[in-house]
């Protein structure tokens, strides 16, 4: 009996401290849910801002950042997360953290432009930045941060572009001046008058080109090339390109292979005027740049696309080639492969910035191949009539088949079916 009496007590003591303890975890717990947490001590991140603020913020196209007291963020736009401006809650670029702490202590609103290393690459580009930073409220500072590398290079395009049509308008203006003065001093001399007045024409020609493919471009850059579109056939095209350089191509007696779909029904829907210049710019450039009775082919096919066929026309040289390195900017205003060359062709520069602006603005694009000994091959790549136009598509309706970065009929000895061959 005793020990069932002490196996009895020990089994109540063990409930009652069991009991105790259960009691004590529950009032603890209690306890800790009242007792304000540190997240609760601080008010709603949004309750913070100024009525309206964050309304105003989430439509702002400028990256924005609002900083408390301790210069935690309190609010930041996704393109302040973009721009790498904000990580870990805190603002991550010291000189703007440093304007937001003065503009805290005096309240004086403060701007600067920065050049911030862009995120993710290792070519040391700059991130072009103008920061504004003032006060919101008492305990806030907002922070505006606008991103200005695209307009710091499109004003660098427009320096590039004044200063080259400078030198290239000054060239044969001067030549002109100076030939004048010498048909001036010899003209008493017949024979120096004629070599002279030769010079002149040829610097006038060089003159009126210039002038005129400057005009050229600033129309394909304004105009809308839909205000005046219809079907264009690109047979047509190809046969009025041909016939554009006919008597440069018989001179250094080049072959010219046209060759078409077949069908004979590929049409483009556009600005007839500007495809032709385009499609006659790459004609010409391939004959000025091939040597002497070599051949230039120009084939034409419909190529199936997403949102519609594709007409793509390809121009081929047998050329001296393209460097890489020049490759990726023979679209340039003004920018030569060779400048010797293009001096003694009459080229300005432009012809092929043309082609690519004419491409763009009729929602296709103009791509090059190239081996350096291997000639040439431009590829004009363009909607076809009645196909869905994309004319906001930055990017081109497609692109050249990635197994083979050369495009169809590279090869400037292939055989072009049924071609035109003009001498």
């Amino acid at each position: 009996m005793d020990v069932n009496a002490a196996v009895a007590a020990a089994a109540a003591i063990a409930g009652l401290c069991t009991g105790v303890i259960a009691m004590l975890a529950f009032r603890w717990s209690e306890r800790e849910q009242a007792r304000p947490t540190r997240s609760s001590l601080r008010p709603d991140i949004n309750a913070l801002l100024p009525p309206g603020v964050d309304t105003v913020l989430s439509v702002l196209r400028s990256s924005a950042v609002v900083l408390d007291e301790s210069d935690s963020v309190v609010k930041a736009s996704s393109a302040a997360y973009a721009l790498g401006l904000v990580r870990g809650g805190k603002l991550a670029v010291e000189p703007m953290l440093h304007m937001a702490r003065e503009t805290r202590r005096d309240g004086e609103i403060r701007q600067v432009e920065l050049d911030l290393p862009r995120r993710g690459t290792g070519r040391g580009e700059a991130l072009a930045v103008s920061a504004r930073v003032a006060p919101l409220g008492s305990r806030l500072v907002l922070l505006l941060v606008e991103d200005l590398t695209e307009a710091r290079r499109i004003e660098a395009v427009r320096r590039d572009f004044v200063a080259n049509v400078s030198h290239e308008l000054k060239t044969p203006t001067g030549a002109l001046s100076l030939l004048s003065e010498a048909v001036m001093d010899a003209s008493d001399d017949p024979e120096a008058v004629t070599r002279f007045a030769g010079r002149m024409q040829i610097e006038a020609t060089r003159l009126t080109n210039l002038v005129q493919e400057l005009i050229d471009l600033s129309r394909v850059q304004n105009d809308d090339p839909l205000d005046d579109a219809e079907y264009v056939p690109v047979d047509e095209l190809v046969a009025e390109a041909v016939d554009r350089s006919r008597q440069p191509a018989s001179t250094k007696e080049i072959t010219i292979a046209a060759a078409g779909s077949g069908d004979g029904g590929l049409r483009i829907w556009g600005h007839r005027g500007q495809l032709a210049a385009a499609l006659g710019n790459l004609v010409e450039n391939a004959v000025n740049y091939s040597p002497a009775r070599t051949r230039v082919g120009i084939s034409a096919r419909r190529v199936p696309a997403s949102g519609g066929d594709i007409i793509e026309i390809a121009v081929t040289d047998q050329g001296i080639g393209i460097s890489e390195k020049d490759r990726e900017r023979v679209f340039e205003r003004f920018y030569r492969v060779d400048p010797a060359r293009s001096r003694a062709t009459g080229g300005t520069g432009l012809g092929l910035a043309i082609v690519k602006h004419v491409a763009a603005s009729h929602g296709g694009e103009v791509t090059v191949w190239s081996s350096e000994g291997q000639g040439s091959t431009f590829t004009l790549r363009l909607p076809e009539a009645g196909a869905r136009r994309d004319r906001s598509s930055t990017t081109g309706p497609g692109r050249v088949d990635e197994d083979d970065d050369r495009p169809y009929d590279t090869d400037p000895n292939a055989e072009i079916p049924a071609p035109e061959v003009l001498p």
